[in-house]
């Protein structure tokens, strides 16, 4: 067993190399083209993909947008997005708990969306695994739920260190499940000092506005610096 485990950290790093240089070519690629690609992960029903379809819908009068769905299987999550009318595209990971940088690129090949001012990545539902992909995303979104619990940051650190920004979720259910939001949030802080955390419900729109705005500012930063 112990000689085995060289050659497995051997092909794990290999594997993160590789991906590290596809997610470059991504970034590098999505700058070239202007458009800012945002990537959300979380467990399963934090209610990510009613927050994307709301953000879609919210953005899409005013951007160009569109969105990457990654999921082991089905594409009923694609299906609900495509009610926003943004183009959508699943990824099938099959047993694959996350996406990949290459997955991203064989999607986007021969997709035709035109000019994007945004690209949305939903990753699987999992807060382990994609801890350590880069996707060539610009902003990486970690989501909370109100349902889950205010210990989350605590038992998964990995992702909430990974990533720049925190959303917690469902917030119109946070007094019916007796979710303590000043104890979420110190949590979030002790892991990740310092880091933005948004609170929003897709269902009452509470927080939507703000969330949108922070979303158009962090674009507009981008294009100004590629300007430059």
């Amino acid at each position: 067993m112990s000689s085995m485990q060289p050659r497995l950290l051997e092909v794990r790093k290999n594997v993160l190399k590789q991906n590290d240089i596809m997610a470059r070519v991504l970034r590098e690629r999505f700058r070239a083209q202007g458009t800012f690609v945002v990537s959300l992960v979380s467990s399963p029903g934090t209610g990510k993909t009613t927050l994307l379809e709301n953000i879609l819908c919210l953005l899409r009068g005013q951007f160009r947008v569109a969105a990457l769905v990654g999921d082991l299987a089905t594409e009923n999550d694609a299906a609900r997005l495509a009610r926003s009318q943004a183009p959508v595209k699943q990824i099938t990971t099959g047993t694959l708990c996350h996406l990949e940088a290459a997955m991203v690129q064989n999607a986007l090949e021969g997709w035709d969306t035109g000019p994007l001012d945004f690209l949305f990545i939903e990753n699987v539902g999992n807060l382990v695994c994609p801890s350590s992909y880069d996707l060539g995303e610009n902003l990486r979104f970690v989501l909370l739920s109100v349902t889950e619990g205010e210990d989350k940051p605590l038992k998964y650190p990995t992702i909430f260190n990974s990533a720049d920004v925190a959303v917690i979720t469902k917030l119109d259910l946070a007094a019916a499940t007796e979710f303590n939001i000043p104890i979420a949030l110190a949590n979030i802080q002790a892991v990740r000092p310092g880091m933005k955390v948004f609170q929003v419900s897709a269902k009452s729109g509470a927080g939507m506005a703000e969330f949108i705005h922070f979303l158009s500012e962090q674009r507009s930063a981008l294009r100004s610096a590629v300007a430059i």
